[in-house]
Order: C-alpha cells, then sequence, then structure tokens
C-alpha cells in the first residue's frame, strides 16, 4: 500500500511538473516560420543565379510563391490583430520590407517570368515607389517589347504626379509590336491633362481592362467608385451650400434638399439620403453643412 500511494504521488508530480514545462514553453516559444520570415536575403540575384545552375526557373519559382506567401502571412496577422480593418488600397501598414528584394530574386533567376513584374507593380508603389520603377526598369531591360510593362511603369510615375514622364513613358511603350492604339491617347492625355479627373478614370480603365489579375481589377473598380464620388459630393456639397445661403441655417436632414438632390441627377434611398457609387448613403457632417462617405463604405477616401 505505501509502494502504491508512493507511486501515486510521483505520477501526480510527473504531470504537474509536465504541465508547468509545457506553460513554461508556449509563454517563451519562438515563431520559427515567422522569424525566418523576416530575415533579410543573404546573398544577391547575380550570386543565386550562379549556384542554381539550370534549376534556375525553380528557383525563381519558389522565390515568387515565398513572396505571395510573405504578403498573405503579413495580411492574415493584421487581421487577428486589427479585427480585419485593412483598407487594400494602402498596403503600406503591413510592413512588407522584403517583398521588392523577393520579387528582385524571382525575375534576377528568370528574367521573362513576367508575374513578379506585373506584382509589384501593383504592391510596391504604397510600399517602396523607387523599388516599383526599379523592379519594372528590370523587366523592360529583359523584356523590351512587353508593352504591358511600360503601361505599368507609366501609371506609377502617373500616380506620382509626373505627368510629362508618364507620358514619355506610354509613348515608348505604344510604339511597341501589339500595343494597343489606346497606348498612345494615354499619353496625348498625360501630357495635355496631367491629373485631370476624366484622364484618371481613362488611365483606371484601361489598366483594368489590360489586366487578368482580379485584385487589379478589384483596385480599378474602387478607384473609378471614388472618382465618381468626389464628383458627387461635389454637386452635393454645392447644393448645401445653396441651402444655407437661402435660409440662413444648413440642413437639419437630406430630406429638406431630397427634391433639389434629385433633379441633380442623384440616386436617392427612402429617407431621402443621396447614394454614393457603392449604394451606400452619404451622411451629413459639420451640423449639415457638409457632406462625407459613410464610415462603412467600400468607396475607398483616397
Amino acid at each position: 500500500m505505501k509502494k502504491d500511494y508512493l507511486l501515486v504521488l510521483l505520477i501526480i508530480g510527473g504531470l504537474a511538473a509536465a504541465a508547468l514545462v509545457t506553460r513554461w514553453s508556449d509563454a517563451h516559444r519562438v515563431d520559427t516560420a515567422s522569424t525566418f520570415a523576416e530575415q533579410p536575403l543573404y546573398m544577391n540575384g547575380p550570386a543565386m543565379k550562379r549556384i542554381t545552375l539550370s534549376f534556375n526557373g525553380v528557383a525563381a519559382d519558389w522565390y515568387w510563391i515565398r513572396s505571395l506567401q510573405y504578403v498573405g502571412r503579413k495580411l492574415v496577422n493584421f487581421e487577428d490583430t486589427h479585427q480585419g480593418q485593412l483598407n487594400l488600397n494602402d498596403l503600406s501598414v503591413l510592413d512588407l520590407r522584403l517583398l521588392s528584394s523577393l520579387l528582385r530574386m524571382s525575375a534576377t533567376l528568370d528574367p521573362q517570368f513576367m508575374e513578379p513584374y506585373y506584382y509589384g507593380a501593383v504592391i510596391l508603389p504604397d510600399i517602396n515607389p523607387s523599388e516599383a520603377i526599379a523592379l519594372l526598369n528590370q523587366g523592360i531591360d529583359a523584356n523590351p517589347n512587353q508593352w504591358r510593362l511600360y503601361q505599368h511603369l507609366g501609371y506609377i510615375y502617373w500616380q506620382r504626379h509626373d505627368y510629362e514622364k508618364a507620358s514619355e513613358v506610354y509613348a515608348t511603350g505604344a510604339r511597341l509590336p501589339g500595343a494597343p492604339p489606346w497606348m498612345t491617347a494615354i499619353s496625348a492625355r498625360m501630357k495635355a491633362e496631367g491629373g485631370s479627373p476624366d484622364a484618371a478614370r481613362e488611365m483606371y480603365r484601361h489598366l483594368g481592362e489590360a489586366s487578368n489579375d482580379e485584385a487589379v481589377k478589384d483596385m480599378v473598380s474602387k478607384q473609378i467608385m471614388r472618382l465618381d464620388s468626389l464628383d458627387e459630393r461635389a454637386l452635393i456639397g454645392k447644393v448645401l451650400r445653396e441651402y444655407a445661403a437661402a435660409n440662413n441655417r444648413c440642413a437639419a436632414s437630406w430630406r429638406e434638399i431630397a427634391n433639389v438632390l434629385r433633379t441633380r441627377g442623384l440616386r436617392l434611398d427612402g429617407a431621402g439620403a443621396p447614394l454614393d457609387p457603392s449604394g451606400t448613403p452619404y451622411r451629413l457632417t459639420k451640423n449639415g453643412c457638409e457632406v462625407d462617405l459613410d464610415e462603412n463604405s467600400p468607396v475607398p477616401k483616397r
């Protein structure tokens, strides 16, 4: 009986010790995958190309997949820690410091692999515009007849308000075999109109038509909604100012100006509130003197 009692105590003590060790291990565990993912690349592209020899294409695919996983891991982590409140039109909050290195490595190992260039053209401008431009110039050097690379490069210069350079890049791409006629039209429009809303709409429309990437098409759709919303808010703001001038006060509700808004061609909901391009009602601000997007609207603010 005494031996059995001691054995039971020994088992209980062992289980308690194991539980304590497990808790300590969990508290001090190192996330090896995350740590590895944030490690800088210790070898440059040309050196890696010499090492991989005839397996350059395989290595390029590996770095391409790693870049996708890197962004995906950042997205999941951000959504887990911020209740999913991520603006996909601005990925700078994700701290994607290694993305340009991964994409440049993939492009160096296989210069004719186009996906890293296109992906970088969409993601990198918010993070590091200079790296985005460098990556596309690397692609152009290796693939001088790919007009889509010029389209993406011109778009980045347009985003930076360098309309003269954007026009020059589009004009160069327009001379390539297979380039669509609108490349020439965009070049002329950049030089003539720069950052006008109509030029922006045309830029986004052609970008969406030329891409098979659903993320790009979604970005284009939202940016066109943003431009349409800016026009609508300018019109609504004018109506609000006219109402305030005529009545010596701002509108207390949308119903007070609903008829005027309707005659100006705006869509209204049942309460007389004008609807933004996504179908979400605008909201009155500044005690009815101004208008803004609803906080839950999918229309981007920028």
